[in-house]
């Protein structure tokens, strides 16, 4: 296996090599200007490590996969074109309106709470650049008006002259029959065909989403166009530079959905948040290897920290009508929670509490922190880090970064200790305490909003700075167990890496599995099979598009499932691919029934209310080769002392008074299941553990180890 996988991030750009059995771990700083730079530069350290030369590499590897946060940025900095709306007459004003709700998604829980203090955001489309044409298609798929050619023409000029730069066409029912947005779209080619300078992107609704919900589907399309440019431009720059680079191969971009697919067949949203979805599907990986049980994931970058969810049997959530930013969308995503913590996140003095707050704002890598020495004069989680002794100069990044302790404490004392009279390493403790609390929090939150307890999780910490705070963020939550992965500081990459070729194909419809009324069973199997086959056949195109024998794909069925009219809906996995004979029914409404306990408490099942499908989704892929990473964990027969002494320096640590004489280690020197006692540190050219007082690590391969608890005081009393 020869595969390159790299995680292009808000602060560092992440490399995984691998190389005929050879595993490679690279980082460089992310560049902004040019995302290329970034990964050539991430690249070339990994290669060097093995002595190859690029033309090597470029020419040998199976692939290159890249994880980016490149839609998740433009979001954030509203960097998209102006773009036009054009959907149903008499609907024009569905997406400002929003549900009659809308204006509460994507706020904290604080705001959601005191919605007078939330803010709507401010629209990707403006109402001026919406547009009602008349049309109608009926809920069943019958045109019932056809579109009025003439005064759809008048609409897209309208359009254009206010400064239209691409179009979203979001019609009424198209998802049962597109025919109508599609001659939307042919009108437009004519208007304004692509050999003219004026020529324009069209998204068309129902080819970004295949189920109804109007608001959430041309939300979702609105999405897309707006990141539409900048996805095109910045994932092309780096397609072309591999191509000057001598590799001929198509480049493969990860999905938020867990799976992966060429450039020319993968939408700007399904790029949102694929970098730590590739950390979560990593996750699940080693879960299912390694026996792990329950997991909860966290990704400590230097720009964000995100927490993902795998329970026993490696089983990831998905979340089928996830929120982007401040808007609800209707595509599969991988369900994760991002806060803004990060080691760039900045802290400063809250005037209103007289405290410290940390977040969400960050430096990022230009000019990132203050130690960083490249201008940056506001103090960050790094800085409190380095000034309370946990991080070596000369060993941080591999030695590739000159950290400036003046500079930090400079930044610490001017921005925090002069406000709060305090000194600058009592200021460190603060934001460092806080920044753990912070993570801590949003952690206890996803698990005991779902029914689970974090002291019965092990804990991953990965991220450049996972393993350097992993102890203080478990002793808030009683956690018990750490793991620090292999290749922790890269692990997104290394889940890239080991994605499938995947593609979700999903349509909505309205089928009654048990009518209470009636007393009925579903019994239309040859109307279910051939919807099931419909859209395996659009998967299986998908992939053999992207030159996959058809013979290894794989199809999974899933059905959204609900009683009633209720608005609570469960996704199940359907345990046959076609529908047979009653039986199959009743297993299915067995498993659902089960499942909506599990979700919603036993005895809340209301099979009285009937039980409806309304979405059947399919994922196709092909599985393909996997990096294992089942040994790099010591078993109890593997531990042995750590080596006697070591070079000492002194730390601060909370709640302990006064610095504290602490062991340092290099991790490439520790052999294969050494126990290393606390207070220690033990750092390598790509990420730094934290052993805190109370604590011990068991040394792994490839950067791995267990964080274990000494002391099980916290679980008892729990």
């Amino acid at each position: 296996m020869r595969r390159v996988s790299v995680d292009i991030g808000g602060t560092f750009t992440d490399c995984f090599l691998v190389w005929d059995g050879k595993y490679v771990a690279a980082k460089a700083l992310t560049t902004y200007q040019n995302l290329a730079h970034g990964f050539n530069h991430a690249l070339k350290n990994a290669y060097e490590e093995l002595g190859l030369t690029l033309d090597e590499v470029m020419t040998g590897v199976d692939s290159v996969r890249y994880a980016t946060t490149l839609g998740t940025n433009a979001l954030i900095e509203r960097k998209g074109p102006k773009i036009g709306l054009i959907t149903t007459a008499g609907f024009e004003s569905s997406v400002p309106i929003s549900r009659g709700r809308g204006y509460g998604e994507g706020l904290s829980d604080r705001l959601k709470r005191d919605l007078p203090m939330g803010e709507r955001p401010d629209p990707l489309i403006p109402i001026p650049m919406i547009v009602g044409v008349r049309e109608r298609v009926s809920e069943s798929g019958e045109i019932l008006l056809a579109i009025n050619e003439d005064d759809l023409r008048e609409k897209i000029r309208h359009l254009v002259d206010r400064g239209a730069q691409g179009f979203v066409v979001s019609l009424l029912n198209s998802v049962i029959n597109p025919e109508n947005e599609i001659i939307v779209e042919e009108i437009i080619r004519e208007e304004y065909p692509s050999h003219m300078l004026g020529a324009f992107p069209v998204i068309l609704s129902h080819l970004v989403v295949g189920r109804k919900g109007e608001y959430a589907r041309t939300s979702s399309s609105i999405l897309d166009a707006f990141l539409h440019q900048e996805m095109y431009h910045g994932l092309s720059s780096l397609e072309l530079n591999l191509r000057d680079q001598g590799y001929d191969k198509p480049m493969q971009v990860i999905h938020n959905s867990g799976g992966m697919a060429q450039l020319n067949s993968t939408d700007a949203l399904q790029t949102i948040h694929s970098g730590p979805v590739a950390g979560i599907h990593a996750s699940e990986h080693l879960a299912m290897e390694a026996d792990l049980g329950n997991i909860i994931c966290t990704d400590m970058g230097g720009t964000s920290f995100d927490i993902g969810l795998v329970v026993e049997g490696g089983v990831k959530f998905y979340d089928f009508n996830p929120v982007i930013d401040r808007w609800m969308v209707n595509i599969p995503m991988v369900h994760l929670v991002t806060l803004g913590a990060g080691g760039g996140s900045i802290a400063k003095y809250d005037r209103m509490s007289k405290t410290v707050q940390v977040g969400p704002e960050s430096a990022r890598s230009d000019p990132g922190p203050a130690c960083y020495n490249k201008g940056g004069m506001k103090p960050t989680v790094t800085d409190a880090d380095f000034i309370l002794g946990y991080i070596r100069a000369d060993r941080y990044a591999g030695g590739s970064i000159e950290l400036s302790e003046k500079r930090a404490l400079s930044a610490m004392k001017r921005n925090i200790g002069k406000k709060l009279g305090i000194s600058e390493i009592d200021a460190a403790i603060m934001v460092k305490q806080k920044a753990d609390n912070n993570m801590a929090n949003g952690i206890a939150q996803e698990l005991r909003t779902r029914g689970y307890e974090p002291r019965h999780f092990t804990m991953l910490a990965y991220g450049g700075n996972g393993a350097l705070h992993g102890c203080g963020i478990a002793n808030i939550l009683h956690i018990n167990k750490i793991l620090v992965p292999p290749f922790s500081s890269i692990f997104s990459a290394v889940g890239a890496g080991n994605m499938d070729q995947m593609h979700f194909h999903e349509t909505s419809l309205y089928l009654t599995l048990f009518d209470t009324y009636s007393q009925d069973m579903f019994d239309d199997y040859d109307r279910f099979n051939v919807m099931v086959a419909d859209l395996e056949e659009a998967g299986k195109n998908d992939l053999m598009r992207q030159g996959l024998d058809p013979d290894m794909i794989e199809h999974r069925l899933e059905l959204d499932m609900r009683y009633g009219n209720q608005l609570a809906e469960t996704t199940v996995i359907c345990p046959f691919p076609r529908m047979t004979s009653e039986d199959d029914i009743l297993d299915l409404i067995e498993l659902f029934s089960r499942d909506y306990g599990q979700r919603f408490g036993e005895g809340s099942q209301s099979p009285e209310a009937g039980i409806r499908v309304n979405t059947i989704r399919v994922a196709s892929y092909v599985s393909l080769d996997k990096v294992h990473l089942k040994d790099i964990l010591p078993t109890v027969a593997d531990l042995k002392e750590g080596p006697e002494g070591g070079e000492k320096h002194p730390c601060y640590f909370p709640d302990i008074e006064g610095a504290v004489d602490t062991v340092f280690h290099t991790y490439e020197d520790l052999e294969f299941g050494t126990v290393i006692p606390a207070p220690a540190v033990v750092s390598s050219d790509s990420t730094t553990f934290l052993v805190e007082p109370g604590w011990q690590l068991e040394v792994g391969k490839y950067g791995a180890g267990w964080l274990r608890r000494l002391s099980t005081k916290c679980e008892e009393g729990a």
